[in-house]
């Protein structure tokens, strides 16, 4: 029976994945997962659900007494998404070190390139949006130099791949020496990013600079995320028993868990959270293995194509769509109605635009 590559990692697109499984003789072509092709349109789909959610909450002043209906839909909305930037870690970590990992370092300098080079895009993009709306504070060229260190995000979303970068880096060491290779220019440049914080606090402080705190850096939670997804994600079909009843029954559990959290304890509720570590578990074992229809292969690997591109732009429309219509002075009906309509028209919007650009060629500069 003939095979298929593996599922792509963030940046990297189905036809890119295909040429670099069956690319030589040493390294036979791989099972595509397709169900981690859905995880991650789910996941894309979650994360302008929670976004969207959000803004009712800002809407309702982060109080039940803003608006209650506005306040509870959004605060269940936000907590509903939260499970997907954790599988995103979960996935990136299957890709690197089981699904696709990079052979050399020129191979991992190509996929860090389908990442940087759309990130100092939207860099500028959402700068000179920040300056058209007025949100700005500060002179754009500082900024700019700010994003550069990673000490300002130029839009809240952007914090991911300012971790995600470093993380594929050291991840991507592993199979490269493991292979016997020297990636020696990746060695240098994690040395730099583990030593930039320490040198940039020094330099400020004995040079009286203004120097911008350093930013590019990723968390002991980013790691176990990727690790133990890689675990999960590569285990056999019916490793975790053939029933997924269980599985979703705990992510709906623990989704509980974490909306009581957001209310009552702290919001924004910790990614390191046991309760999302457990959310993101049961959405991943809920998924694990799926069988996707054939007829609907074609459109879900088109659409995961797009799955990059449409994280970095769905803020501008969340922007635009949920800035004017969302209010806190709904009822319970037009609450969830008016939740459904933003998140739809976001999700629309944003990946017929991916799908636009890419058509045009503008893929590698975009996302």
């Amino acid at each position: 029976m003939p095979t298929t590559p593996p599922a792509p990692a963030l940046g990297q697109t189905t036809a890119e994945t295909t040429a670099q499984a069956t690319a030589g003789t040493t390294r036979p072509a791989r099972e595509h997962r397709y169900d981690i092709d859905l995880i991650r349109l789910v996941c894309s789909v979650g994360v302008i659900v929670s976004h969207a959610g959000a803004t009712f909450l800002d809407a309702a002043g982060h109080k039940a007494s803003g608006g209650a209906p506005a306040y509870w839909i959004g605060l269940t909305a936000d907590s509903l998404g939260s499970f997907a930037v954790p599988t995103f870690f979960a996935v990136a970590g299957w890709a690197v070190l089981v699904g696709a990992p990079p052979r050399d370092a020129a191979r991992l300098w190509q996929r860090m390139a389908r990442l940087l080079v759309p990130l100092a895009a939207w860099t500028a993009v959402y700068l000179m949006w920040g300056r058209w709306r007025g949100t700005n504070d500060g002179p754009i060229g500082d900024l700019a130099l700010d994003s550069l260190f990673a000490s300002v995000r130029p839009a809240y979303h952007l914090w991911y791949l300012y971790a995600y970068i470093p993380l594929i880096m050291v991840l991507a060491l592993i199979p490269m020496v493991r292979a016997g290779k020297r990636p020696w220019s990746v060695a240098a440049v994690l040395l730099v990013i583990a030593a930039a914080p320490t040198l940039a606090g020094d330099l400020s402080r004995v040079t009286d600079w203004d120097v911008p705190r350093f930013g590019w850096s990723f968390a002991a939670y980013q790691v176990m995320y990727a690790v133990l997804g890689a675990l999960l994600i590569s285990a056999p079909a019916g490793t975790f028993g053939r029933r997924r009843l269980p599985w979703l029954l705990l992510a709906a559990a623990s989704l509980v868990v974490v909306i009581v959290y957001q209310h009552g304890i702290h919001y924004v509720i910790p990614n390191a959270s046991p309760a999302i570590a457990l959310l993101t578990g049961g959405f991943l074992l809920t998924l694990h293995r799926v069988r996707i229809p054939d007829r609907f292969r074609p459109v879900v690997s088109r659409l995961v194509d797009a799955t990059f591109g449409v994280y970095v732009v769905h803020v501008l429309f969340e922007d635009v769509v949920a800035g004017r219509l969302v209010r806190a002075d709904v009822g319970w009906p037009a609450a969830v109605a008016l939740l459904l309509a933003v998140s739809a028209a976001i999700t629309v919007l944003s990946f017929a635009t991916v799908l636009l650009w890419r058509r045009i060629g503008l893929a590698r500069l975009l996302g």
